[in-house]
């Protein structure tokens, strides 16, 4: 089924989930603007231009767009990254 986009409370964020898991465990990853993390799907997409932080947790990334970013540029380029890694 592939990587789907949903909708968020917040409007700069939407939650990116698939079929298969991406994170093990029961831990969740944050990435903030200068930080990096030991998952390289999630330090990929810090490189967006646009991505101002993101979000793991076992089948879904949510990502946080900046203010001046619209999601019509921003989803297909968070796609393309997540498809990728084979999700």
């Amino acid at each position: 089924m592939g990587v789907r986009a949903e909708a968020t409370p917040n409007p700069n964020a939407l939650k990116f989930t698939t079929d298969s898991l991406i994170f093990e465990g029961d831990s969740s990853i944050s990435v903030m603007p200068g930080d990096t993390s030991e998952h390289d799907i999630l330090n990929d997409l810090m490189q967006v231009n646009g991505v101002d932080n993101v979000f793991g947790y076992q089948n879904f990334i949510t990502v946080n767009k900046a203010f001046d970013v619209e999601w019509d540029e921003l989803q297909p380029k968070v796609i393309e990254v997540i498809e990728k890694y084979g999700y």
